[in-house]
């Protein structure tokens, strides 16, 4: 089966709702859809661990210093949680944009350690963002994924086992180098997720670096050096893009006022919080959740 063959047999089953944008999650566990008819300015949003199929359309996805872009029959590996934007590039209400989405488990990557030991191919540094063509095995199992949602015995007894391969087939991927250091529990990459995990778990308080740094057992000069090398990003300016995510999020779902929002994701000063938001995401917080959707 081709990318195109699955786009088409998605499309048949979203009917006409195809003309709309829309992300859906379906009754299969870690599987989810997004369909988008326009392209859209950058939006701030938080990436878990994923394989994002690009089926049709074009993405762009920064952090950091990292950008990456791509298109049909590729993929995106995102290895560790991660405060982005994102913006779809291409997209028409003829050719919508279209991507599948499975989350990742980190568990069951490590479970394969044992498994596919010295089979697995060498992975060179890489960075948490990783993007590269699609190999028929892994298009076949992704679709057989997706027609287990057509049958729900059968996703419940086969999703498990299907999930176990395509985690398999990323890791053999030319582009899952940083997923398979997630099979060494002492990896750079392990370390840094851990640290990723406290900093998100406590993103309201004040950062103590040389804390972080301990927990993953590496010295400050290196927990830095490394954790920009995966993030692309600094330990600081992750926690002040978390904040700034979540702060936009507030004020948009919550309408919270500014100093709350603020003060809600850890703030002090209200004024830095309005300088530092206007300069992220190009406007000021009041002013910028009064924009249309998809505005730049």
């Amino acid at each position: 089966m081709t990318t195109a063959e699955l786009a088409r047999r998605i499309f048949d089953s979203v009917g006409e709702n195809a003309n709309s944008t829309r992300s859906w999650q379906t009754s299969v566990p870690n599987l989810a859809f997004h369909l988008q008819t326009r392209p859209n300015a950058y939006e701030a949003t938080i990436y878990h661990p994923v394989v994002c199929l690009n089926l049709q359309g074009r993405k762009e996805v920064t952090i950091g210093d990292q950008s990456v872009e791509f298109g049909d029959g590729q993929s995106l590996i995102v290895s560790h949680e991660l405060p982005v934007m994102a913006r779809v590039t291409e997209a028409s209400p003829e050719r919508p944009y279209l991507a599948l989405i499975v989350s990742l488990d980190m568990g069951i990557v490590q479970s394969l350690c044992d498994e596919v030991g010295p089979a697995v191919p060498a992975h060179p540094q890489t960075r948490s963002l990783s993007v590269g063509p699609v190999d028929e095995r892994l298009i076949e199992t992704l679709s057989r994924y997706v027609a287990l949602t057509a049958d729900p015995v059968e996703a419940r007894v086969m999703a498990p086992l299907i999930l176990r391969e395509i985690h398999f087939r990323l890791l053999m991927a030319d582009h899952g180098g940083m997923l398979r250091q997630f099979l060494h529990r002492d990896s750079h990459s392990s370390r840094i997720a851990r640290a990723i995990g406290l900093i998100r778990s406590d993103y309201r308080t004040p950062l103590a670096v040389a804390d972080l740094a301990d927990a993953a057992g590496m010295s400050p000069s290196s927990f830095h050096q490394h954790f920009r090398q995966v993030t692309g990003t600094t330990p600081l300016q992750y926690q002040k893009d978390l904040r700034l995510t979540e702060a936009r999020r507030l004020l948009a779902a919550e309408a919270l006022s500014v100093a709350s929002a603020a003060f809600e994701v850890g703030y002090e000063s209200a004024t830095q919080f309005s300088r530092e938001y206007a300069r992220k995401f190009g406007a000021p917080p009041r002013k910028d959740v009064l924009r249309p959707a998809g505005v730049a």
